[in-house]
């Protein structure tokens, strides 16, 4: 007999499932059924560990952002110099969504639709290292100044751009192209 699997294993094998789908198909592509069907489970299944489709991708992108945002903290130094950290972490997120594509494209997906209107589930997340970062730039005046929402958009700008064609036009991105694309990020929010 096969050992029973976990509550936590199943319902990590649907968020995998629609993670895959989401990601290739989009929200509205990505049935019940056919995230049943890629978890292999029954559509009855999903509805025990999740009330909704939308809390599903609710969930979904609260678990990738706290995984991405503990990965992130593994190697950060809050005590180097705001340029290094701001590289430092842009970087590693850049390497993040060149490695997991499929997660890459679900957290875009996500950004840019009605999900993310919800204050609490935007991506940077307004207590999270990130917007931190750009926040203490901004406050000590070595960036330009701009709402916070363009300086946002000047520092992702450039990792979302080598991020999709890396994703979708397969361009090989080294980790030379990785690094001078984060300091390319921080030159453009520079004051001069």
């Amino acid at each position: 007999m096969a050992p029973k699997e976990s509550i936590s294993d199943k319902r990590q094998r649907i968020m995998q499932a629609a993670l895959v789908l989401f990601a290739q198909r989009g929200f509205h592509g990505s049935p019940t059924s056919a995230i049943a069907q890629e978890a292999e489970v029954g559509v009855g299944t999903i509805y025990r560990y999740f009330k909704d489709k939308n809390t599903l991708i609710e969930e979904l992108f609260q678990d990738l952002q706290q995984r991405y945002h503990q990965q992130l903290l593994v190697n950060y130094d809050p005590a180097a110099p705001l340029p290094n950290r701001f590289q430092q972490l842009f970087a590693e997120l850049l390497r993040m969504f060149i490695s997991r594509p499929a997660e890459f494209r679900f957290m875009e997906l996500y950004y840019y639709s009605p999900y993310a209107t919800a204050a609490s589930s935007r991506l940077p997340n307004d207590e999270g290292v990130i917007y931190t970062i750009l926040r203490e730039a901004k406050d000590q005046g070595c960036c330009k100044d701009v709402p916070m929402k363009v300086l946002e958009a000047m520092a992702w700008g450039p990792l979302v751009a080598l991020a999709k064609e890396n994703s979708i036009r397969r361009l090989p991105v080294s980790d030379q192209i990785i690094n001078q694309t984060a300091l390319a990020a921080w030159d453009a929010l520079r004051r001069h």
